[in-house]
């Protein structure tokens, strides 16, 4: 399978440009903030959001070069997304993210909550300035997209009888309405059609499902290190997702454990046993591939080209990190 950097080649030039951008943006008016900004921006991350922007720019512009609109969309897509990051760990109170320590272990809750509401700010002025009133409109329903999912998150704590399209509609909420709408907009940049725009939209909605249920797995699959928080750390919280909500059907005692809120010693270590002991974890499985498939499909409106070929490769490297 492809790994992500190698998949990014036909835009490796634009990123690297969006990364030396980012920190400018931000701007070093504000020391604190800065530093916050600096931590962030550099804290590795794969960049796939705004490399989905770059790609759709360049598969939807092959005669001519990307714009500067594509440009600042992308990084308006990136400064979003971390903004949603900074914001979550507070709520989450997560010591990690990447393997490094988040802004408000290191900075304190106030500062973290004000470096988000600046990132928030500085990606709508930016928004603003690109004097596309829809790309405005689906940007900022991105934004109460976002904090929508984190209080519907917080509301379905230890909710055991919520149901998957419930826990669908909470993860378009918080990871692909960004993806949908920034892939959207990048078409309505290029001056696609409505219907190409429709298709652009599709693909990010179902690519960024089949990237929050891996997200999902990978708490139960994979190990501290490799996840750079604790595993299990969702389940803990009472953050149900599809595993979960899978193997319930199948584990009756389970939905014991977590109203009970895992308060007995040993609850948490027997729900865990318990999932990995149904087929919760290969339905979800079969979810993120449904939903991964149905993303590519979406593509076919796309004429070829490398970057077009990336973004479909898009689609198996979500489904690879699971193996």
């Amino acid at each position: 399978m492809t790994p992500a950097t190698s998949m990014f080649n036909p835009v490796e030039g634009d990123l690297q440009l969006l990364a030396d951008n980012l920190k400018q943006l931000v701007g070093n008016r504000h020391p604190i903030l800065f530093a916050a900004a600096e931590h962030l921006f550099g804290a590795g991350g794969k960049r796939i959001r705004p490399a989905i922007v770059l790609l759709l720019s360049r598969a939807t512009m092959l005669e001519q070069d990307i714009t500067p609109r594509h440009r600042r969309l992308a990084e308006i897509t990136e400064m979003i997304h971390t903004a949603s990051l900074v914001h979550d760990d507070v709520v989450d109170e997560s010591q990690m993210r990447r393997g490094v320590p988040t802004v408000h272990s290191l900075f304190g809750n106030r500062i973290a909550v004000l470096a988000g509401d600046f990132l928030f700010a500085q990606s709508s002025w930016y928004l603003a300035n690109l004097d596309n009133l829809e790309v405005v409109k689906l940007l900022s329903e991105v934004i109460m997209d976002l904090a929508t999912g984190e209080i519907q998150q917080g509301l379905n704590r230890f909710d055991a009888s919520i149901s998957i399209e419930t826990y669908l509609k909470k993860s378009y909420y918080k990871t692909a309405s960004l993806i949908a709408n920034s892939a959207k907009a990048a078409g309505l940049l290029s001056e696609v059609s409505r219907e190409t725009a429709e298709h652009l939209y599709s693909y990010g909605r179902h690519l960024g499902l089949a990237f929050q249920i891996v997200d999902d797995i990978l708490d139960f699959t994979s190990t501290t290190d490799t996840l750079g928080k604790p595993a299990g750390s969702d389940l803990k919280s009472g953050n149900l997702t599809a595993p979960v909500l899978f193997a319930l059907r199948e584990k009756p005692y389970l939905e014991v454990l977590i109203e009970r809120e895992f308060a007995q010693e040993g609850d948490l270590e027997q729900a865990l046993a318990l999932i990995q002991d149904s087929q919760g974890i290969q339905q979800a499985r079969e979810l993120a591939s449904h939903h991964a498939k149905l993303a590519a499909e979406h593509l076919a409106c796309l004429p070829p080209s490398d970057s077009h070929q990336a973004l479909i490769n898009m689609t198996d490297y979500v489904l690879s990190r699971l193996y």
